[in-house]
């Protein structure tokens, strides 16, 4: 069975020239890929724009104010955080420099060492996170959930815990 892409016919042998001249991939597997890709940006636009149109959050915001609800006394240091939301040291740093300025966190020293660098939620941060997390999961539900069956949410699910069980770097080499 072939998965189908968006591609035309015209565009076969572009696909089969250029996307496929690496040899490790073969016309199902770049076709899935695309999909998921394809799925993954549709999905997350919808979501961003709406908690962006109405809490002017955006979808990395919600995500680490939710990581800091769920954390240990709404408390994480700066590098799990970044591991959690999957962002660089410095890409959160960013992001937080602006919930920071909103309100939502707030930055203090870690206690166990006094070096490092931790983001704590603050009230103001969770009242948004609330406000914002019903239409987030609104959003989950009407995007994905509901265009789903129960077997493709199971399949998705194995799926997903098997690509992110891989040992992979986050964080890109320095070269030298």
């Amino acid at each position: 069975m072939s998965l189908s892409t968006e591609t035309s016919e015209s565009d076969a042998p572009a696909l089969s020239e250029l996307a496929l001249a690496g040899g490790e991939l073969d016309a199902d597997g770049l076709a899935a890929w695309r999909c998921l890709l394809r799925g993954h940006a549709t999905v997350t636009r919808a979501l961003e724009a709406e908690l962006i149109i109405e809490h002017g959050l955006s979808l990395a915001g919600y995500d680490v104010l939710m990581r800091l609800a769920e954390a240990p006394g709404r408390q994480l240091r700066m590098t799990e955080l970044a591991h959690a939301v999957l962002l660089s040291r410095s890409g959160v740093t960013r992001l937080i420099d602006r919930l920071e300025r909103a309100g939502f966190v707030s930055r203090c020293r870690v206690r166990e060492d006094g070096r490092g660098v931790a983001a704590s939620l603050t009230e103001r941060g969770l009242a948004q996170l609330r406000a914002a997390s019903r239409t987030h999961q609104a959003g989950v539900s009407r995007y994905f959930v509901n265009r789903l069956d129960h077997s493709d949410l199971v399949d998705l699910r194995r799926i997903g815990v098997r690509l992110a069980a891989q040992s992979v770097p986050l964080e890109l080499p320095v070269s030298g």
